[in-house]
């Protein structure tokens, strides 16, 4: 009788122990300097984090590859990139995910030419990319594709030419109220995209927009000396759109 009142008690504790175990999250944290760098990161899981605001993921050389698929919910997202040649895949499946990426041109050669795919079905998440610091990338070809609720996309392009594609979906066409322009600033149904476009160059910019669900603010910023177009598709009840071009 005693031994089994002892056996009963240690399963107590193990038990305890266990039931207080913390699930830990996934951390990566690369400080890379070298030329044709091919990296893939896959995370799944919840609160994994790849670079901080104060420890991020700094890749420095030209001719990269930086791939990245996640899924999960609560995850982050800090990476600053100072190369040549940037290409990015980039696959997100999850809620209220946060996504920052830096391509500098602080020395004046880096982010010339930048191409970046990103996916997300989700919903509330935010993607936060700025791409060359002063007109310095040649060439940059973005495409965001979306499908889901309260995602908020702000991007900001500096460069001589740059191309941006954005395709959105959320779930109710005639949703209502609660996005507005700036990044973090959208709740329920609807999504945000605010994008910003500049620098003078010999074939302007574009930016192509295809929209379907309720519910969402656009607002587009674009200037140079050359031809900039901006192709708008809306499909949905109260939308809220300003866009703004200058030479």
């Amino acid at each position: 009788m005693i031994r089994k009142y002892i056996n009963s008690f240690y399963a107590l504790v193990l038990a305890s122990i266990l039931h207080l175990t913390p699930v830990m999250a996934n951390d990566i944290y690369i400080e890379q300097v070298g030329d044709t760098l091919d990296l893939d990161i896959t995370q799944d899981g919840t609160d994994n984090v790849i670079g901080t605001s104060t420890t991020d993921v700094n890749l420095d050389g030209d001719t990269m590859t930086f791939a990245i698929t996640q899924t999960g919910s609560l995850n982050t997202i800090v990476a600053d990139i100072q190369g040549g040649t940037y290409t990015g895949t980039w696959a997100f499946t999850g809620d209220s995910n946060a996504v920052d990426l830096s391509c500098d041109s602080t020395s004046g050669t880096n982010c010339e030419n930048v191409t970046l795919n990103i996916t997300t079905t989700g919903d509330s998440n935010t993607f936060d990319f700025n791409v060359g610091d002063t007109a310095d990338a040649d060439g940059a070809d973005i495409t965001f594709t979306i499908t889901g609720d309260g995602n908020v996309i702000e991007s900001d392009v500096d460069g001589k030419n740059a191309d941006i594609t954005v395709t959105m979906n959320n779930s109710a066409s005639t949703a209502t109220g609660g996005a507005t322009s700036g990044l973090l600033s959208s709740s329920g149904s609807g999504n945000v995209v605010d994008i910003d476009v500049d620098g003078d160059g010999s074939t302007g910019h574009t930016i192509n927009l295809d929209i379907t669900g309720g519910g969402s603010s656009y607002t587009v910023t674009q200037s140079g000396i050359n031809d900039n177009t901006v192709d708008a598709d809306f499909s949905g009840d109260n939308q809220d759109v300003d866009i703004t071009q200058s030479d």
